[in-house]
């Protein structure tokens, strides 16, 4: 292992595990933050009655949709950005992206009507990378629970921060159309400068290796072998996160009009309150997971939060049927919910896994085949809402949705669980196997065939 050169680096190498842990988790903190002032802001934008060329489809849905677009293309490149780029070269690449996506909004702000869906999808294209590459910073550490449930809950309480920013902007009299690149420049020195303290992290210790296996980035062959060694658990883990990835946008770019279909149109700051009690309610489980030292108990335990995730959903939704809860507290308990079930998959889940597996490679290139799934389903939910339901308002829509999704997700994410299992039960005895052939060797072997 390379000797640290920077000041910070050096100190930072040498400092208790709790200073350590909260200096990591501030500066991915606030880095991952910070990107959602580039993405998100133009969501906290209604264009009412505005549509898309003219069409039947919303203006909104239509940017909406060009974003994602941009968004789940990023997450196909990052497959192979994200899963072999090198350290030296990660906070240089996550600079560039931001300011690429920073003159995109510009873009926005300059093209007319309905073709700022040109500008929102260049700007998800460098976006969908960037959670790769905090990531990178994070995982194969012992404590790599702690540090990903803190950087989790960026983009969980982001996302409403950032669009309440941009509703201020919009109450003072800024336009739609500059609004999200004013929220950008706000936040590009924010951004800049936490990146640089990030880069000063050092890398995961001998210590840190050992527990959690050592990862490396992946060329096109170490990729396909490990698809190959777990397919079948992936891939009732990503029909789950197709639909699961879905419905956590659809509930993050509507949150504006499904609060308003509930009575909260007018409620001051109601996005920030609605996602706060959700960061903490996410945080706390996960963190937790940092004290089973046993890699397959740690995997059954991210697999069990995410189980009650989806049950708290359905769960949620009944009671808001029978009035027993109001539309608030039910947005708070599907966000909860949901959020325990879908921030696993970009954290806890597939390191846990790689731990547990002693597979080669990085727990971001799974995280990245999942999230370019996800992304695909987030496309297919918005327009076959907007063409197959379009009598529906959206709160209804994302309802029935909830229903449905912590159903079938259940039954899947348990039959994924069920694989690992058994995976990892023959993984167990075939290692035994071989190692009770070097403790035998040929002459005891012969000895055991004459007894």
């Amino acid at each position: 292992m390379s000797v640290p050169t920077h000041p910070i680096t050096r100190w930072l190498s040498k400092a208790p595990a709790p200073v350590f842990s909260a200096y990591a988790i501030l500066t991915s903190f606030v880095v991952y933050f910070s990107m959602y002032a580039f993405r998100k802001p133009f969501a906290a934008a209604t264009f009412e009655n505005q549509y898309f060329f003219g069409s039947n489809l919303e203006l909104k849905t239509a940017l909406v949709i060009s974003q994602i677009i941009g968004y789940t293309i990023s997450k196909y490149l990052g497959i192979k950005v994200c899963s072999e780029v090198h350290s030296e070269n990660r906070a240089k690449t996550l600079v560039a992206l931001i300011l690429f996506a920073q003159g995109s909004l510009f873009l926005t702000a300059l093209l007319p009507g309905s073709w700022k869906f040109v500008a929102l999808f260049i700007n998800g294209i460098p976006l969908g990378m960037v959670w790769g590459l905090v990531v990178w910073y994070l995982e194969g550490r012992r404590n790599t629970e702690l540090l990903l449930a803190g950087l989790s809950c960026s983009f969980i309480v982001s996302s409403g921060m950032v669009k309440d920013i941009g509703r201020n902007l919009l109450a003072s009299g800024m336009s739609e159309s500059w609004m999200p690149a004013t929220v950008g420049l706000l936040f590009l020195p924010i951004f800049l400068f936490f990146v640089w303290l990030l880069d000063r992290l050092p890398p995961p210790t001998p210590e840190d290796v050992q527990a959690r296996h050592e990862r490396v980035p992946m060329d096109h062959n170490d990729r396909l072998s490990f698809l190959n060694s777990f397919l079948w658990g992936l891939l009732s883990l990503f029909v789950v996160y197709f639909f699961l990835t879905a419905y956590r946008d659809f509930r993050d770019n509507y949150a504006v009009e499904i609060l308003g279909e509930l009575g909260y149109s007018q409620a001051p700051a109601i996005l920030t309150r609605t996602e706060l009690p959700v960061a903490f309610g996410v945080l706390v489980p996960l963190a937790l997971l940092v004290f089973i030292r046993n890699n397959r108990l740690g995997l059954i335990a991210a697999y069990s939060i995410m189980l009650f995730g989806l049950a708290m959903m359905g769960a949620a939704s009944m009671l808001l049927d029978r009035d027993i809860i109001s539309g608030v507290t039910w947005m708070i308990l599907i966000g909860l919910g949901s959020y325990l079930a879908y921030v696993p998959f970009g954290s806890v889940l597939f390191d846990r896994l790689i731990a547990s597996t002693r597979a080669s490679g990085t727990a971001v290139f799974a995280i990245y085949v999942a999230d370019a799934i996800g992304y695909t389903g987030s496309v297919g939910i918005q327009i076959y809402r907007d063409f197959s339901h379009a009598d529906v308002t959206r709160f209804l829509f994302f309802k029935n949705f909830t229903y449905q999704i912590s159903t079938f997700g259940f039954v899947f994410m348990l039959l994924s669980l069920f694989f690992f299992l058994i995976k990892q039960n023959a993984s167990e005895t075939q290692t035994e196997g071989m190692l009770l052939d070097l403790e035998t060797g040929p002459d005891d072997e012969e000895a055991l065939q004459e007894a």
